[in-house]
C-alpha cells in the first residue's frame, strides 16, 4: 500500500459507522425507478455537507465534480445506481423498508453510500490529487434509464476513465472481482402485439387466432439461436403471455413479452433481426399481423482491460491478494453501466457481500428477503477513493 493509499483508507476505516448509518436510511427510504425524489434530496443534503456542489440530471439524478488543486490532469467518473424495486421486504430489521412494496432489493443502497462517503473523503483531500472526479447518482438503471440520459446531458464529456461497483451475494464477503472483457449480458425488452380477429370458438374458420399465433412464436423463438455459435451465451426468454378474454371467443389480439441477453453486439443485432422476421412472417402465415417493438435497456458490460488491470492493482494493494478475484463467470442480467464504459474506458466491480452467518445477505439479489453484510461496505467504500486517487496520481499502470 502506497503512502496516499493508507492515508486515505484510513479514513475510510475511521468513517464505518456513518456510512452504515447512511445505508441503512437509504435501506429504509427507497423508491422506485425514476421516482427517487427524496433519495435526490437525501444525496444533495450529503454532498453539500461535504462542501460539494450538487446538479440535478435525468430527472431525479445527482452529479457533482471534485477537483483536484494539484492543477490539470485527467477526469475519472465514479458511479452508483440508487433505485430500488417494487418488492415487498420480508426480512425484518431495524432499518427494513418504511414503503409497503418497495425495497433495495440489489445492493443500490450500498453503492450511494459508499459513493457518497468517498466523495468526502475525497474532496477532503484534493490538495493531494491533480484533474478532476465526477461523481454520479444515477437513476432509474432496473429499468434500462438514467445512463443515456446521462451522457447525453453532457455530464461525463472528456472523461478518461468511468468506474462503478455492484454488491454480489453470490461472492465472498471482502471479494472484489474485477475481471477484463465480457461481465454483464446487453438487455433488450421486447413487445410483439399479434393481431387477428375474433369469432366464435365453434368457428374457427371465420376468425384469425390471435391466441394460436402467439404459441406458434413463442414455440419456434429458440429456432432463431440455431444459426448462433454455440459457445456463444445467448439467452432469448419469454416472460408474459396473454390473449383472449373468453373461453369461448377466438382471441383478436395476443400479446408477447421477453429480453434478450448476449454478449457480443453482432450477435445480439443478428438475432433481434432473424427474430422480427420470424414474428412477422409467422402471423402472416395464420392470416394475422404483428407489431414487433424493442426496448434496448443497454449494451453488455465489457470492463476495458487496461482500466481493469489498473483497479486489480489498487485493489490488491489496499486490500491483499487474497481478497481479489480476477477469473469469474459473467451474468446474465444487465447493467447500462455498460453506456459509460462506451463513452470510456472503465471497469465495473462486483463487491462481495455474502456471509454464511448472516443468511440474508445469501440470498438472490432481488429477492424480498435480500441484505448484505455491512462490513463490506469498506470495500466499497474504500475501491472508490483509492482508484480514483491513484488513477489520477499515475500510481497505477494497465499496462502489462
Amino acid at each position: 500500500m502506497n503512502e496516499l493509499e493508507e492515508l486515505l483508507y484510513r479514513e475510510v476505516l475511521a468513517d464505518q459507522k456513518e456510512v452504515v448509518a447512511l445505508r441503512r436510511w437509504f435501506h429504509a427510504h427507497p423508491e422506485l425507478s425514476t421516482k427517487e425524489y427524496g433519495t435526490q434530496k437525501k444525496i444533495e443534503e450529503e454532498l453539500r455537507s461535504y462542501g460539494l456542489e450538487p446538479h440535478e440530471t435525468a430527472g431525479t439524478g445527482v452529479w457533482t465534480v471534485i477537483r483536484g488543486e494539484k492543477g490539470e490532469g485527467k477526469t475519472i467518473v465514479l458511479r452508483a445506481d440508487i433505485d430500488a424495486l417494487p418488492v415487498r421486504e420480508t426480512h425484518h430489521c431495524e432499518y427494513e423498508s418504511t414503503v409497503p412494496g418497495v425495497m433495495h432489493a440489489c445492493g443500490h443502497d450500498a453503492q450511494t453510500s459508499a459513493l457518497l462517503r468517498a466523495s468526502k473523503i475525497l474532496n477532503g483531500h484534493r490538495d493531494r490529487f491533480p484533474g478532476k472526479i465526477i461523481i454520479v447518482f444515477q437513476p432509474g438503471e432496473e429499468i434500462g434509464y438514467g445512463a443515456r440520459n446521462i451522457i447525453r446531458e453532457g455530464v461525463i464529456d472528456g472523461a478518461d476513465r468511468t468506474f462503478a461497483v455492484h454488491m454480489a451475494s453470490n461472492l465472498e464477503a471482502g471479494k472484489i472481482a474485477l475481471v477484463p472483457g465480457p461481465n454483464n449480458a446487453s438487455a433488450d425488452q421486447f413487445k410483439i402485439t399479434v393481431h387477428g380477429h375474433g369469432a366464435h370458438i365453434a368457428q374457427p374458420h371465420r376468425g384469425v387466432d390471435a391466441a394460436y399465433i402467439a404459441s406458434k412464436i413463442v414455440v419456434d423463438a429458440q429456432s432463431v439461436l440455431r444459426s448462433v455459435d454455440p459457445l456463444q451465451h445467448v439467452l432469448l426468454g419469454i416472460g408474459h403471455i396473454s390473449a383472449g378474454n373468453s373461453y369461448n371467443v377466438i382471441a383478436g389480439e395476443g400479446i408477447i413479452e421477453g429480453t434478450l441477453r448476449c454478449f457480443d453486439q453482432q450477435v445480439r443485432r443478428k438475432i433481434l433481426a432473424d427474430f422480427e422476421k420470424l414474428v412477422h412472417n409467422t402471423a402472416e402465415q395464420y392470416g394475422g399481423s404483428a407489431d414487433f417493438e424493442n426496448r434496448d435497456n443497454c449494451a453488455p458490460v465489457i470492463n476495458d482491460p487496461v482500466a481493469t488491470r489498473e483497479a486489480q492493482k489498487t485493489a490488491a494493494a489496499v486490500f491483499g491478494t487474497d481478497h481479489l478475484v480476477t477469473s469469474r463467470a459473467a451474468s446474465m442480467s444487465g447493467d447500462n453501466f455498460a453506456d459509460f464504459i462506451e463513452k470510456a474506458p472503465g471497469a465495473y466491480a462486483y463487491i462481495g457481500t455474502g456471509n454464511p452467518k448472516l443468511p440474508a445477505t445469501m440470498v438472490a439479489q432481488h429477492d424480498a428477503m435480500y441484505d448484505i453484510d455491512e462490513d463490506t461496505l469498506r470495500y466499497s467504500e474504500g475501491i472508490y477513493v483509492c482508484y480514483a486517487a491513484d488513477y489520477l496520481n499515475g500510481l497505477v499502470s494497465g499496462e502489462d
